[in-house]
């Protein structure tokens, strides 16, 4: 939340939009959850509620309503960029890593590439650990249960291919950063 609001104030209703957009459909977040973490965020101060009115129209009727927008405040910027900036071990766990990913244009590169080595890493092992589990119980698991097994595998393997593809792309524009700097440095454009 405290990223989308990084952008400007918004009401609920956006906020909730925006979200869904960014995490996508199968994360959707509903309003029993938004509103009592806009309330968490505000006890901590790190979101503010400024009340605004909306003119909306109702047939020939215009009436003025007031709504609640939501921005950050000094603390809640810094909260952000604290976040953005911490490539530890959570950053890489499922839902913080889609949360990270959603924000990566906003997040240095070498904490970017920090993050998608955890990731990496992290999936790796899920990967031998139900490699491990699939040779155990394979005389014992029916036909369903080790299709299921098999697909967590194969999901986990594709993940692992992905974030490799990023992983280079992320080291090959550090690698022209890094160029640039020294091709400028020497003089030669």
């Amino acid at each position: 939340m405290l990223g989308v609001l990084s952008d400007g104030p918004l009401h609920g209703y956006e906020l909730r939009k925006r979200l869904t957009a960014i995490l996508g459909p199968f994360r959707a977040l509903s309003f029993g959850s938004l509103y009592p973490c806009l309330h968490r965020l505000t006890d901590h101060g790190l979101v503010e509620q400024v009340d605004t009115v909306d003119r909306a129209e109702i047939g020939s009727v215009t009436s003025r309503r007031a709504r609640i927008v939501y921005a950050l405040t000094a603390a809640g910027k810094e909260a952000f960029a604290s976040w953005v900036a911490d490539a530890g071990p959570e950053a890489w766990e499922d839902e913080a890593f889609a949360a990270r990913m959603a924000f990566f244009s906003r997040t240095d590169a070498a904490v970017r590439l920090r993050i998608l080595e955890g990731r990496r890493a992290r999936m790796e092992e899920r990967m031998r650990q139900l490699e491990r589990s699939m040779q155990r119980t394979s005389e014992r698991m029916d036909l369903y249960a080790e299709r299921l097994q098999q697909h967590g595998v194969e999901g986990a393997a594709r993940e692992v291919t992905w974030l490799e593809e990023l992983i280079d792309m992320e080291r090959g524009a550090r690698r022209r950063r890094r160029d640039n700097r020294t091709t400028k440095g020497n003089g030669k454009s």
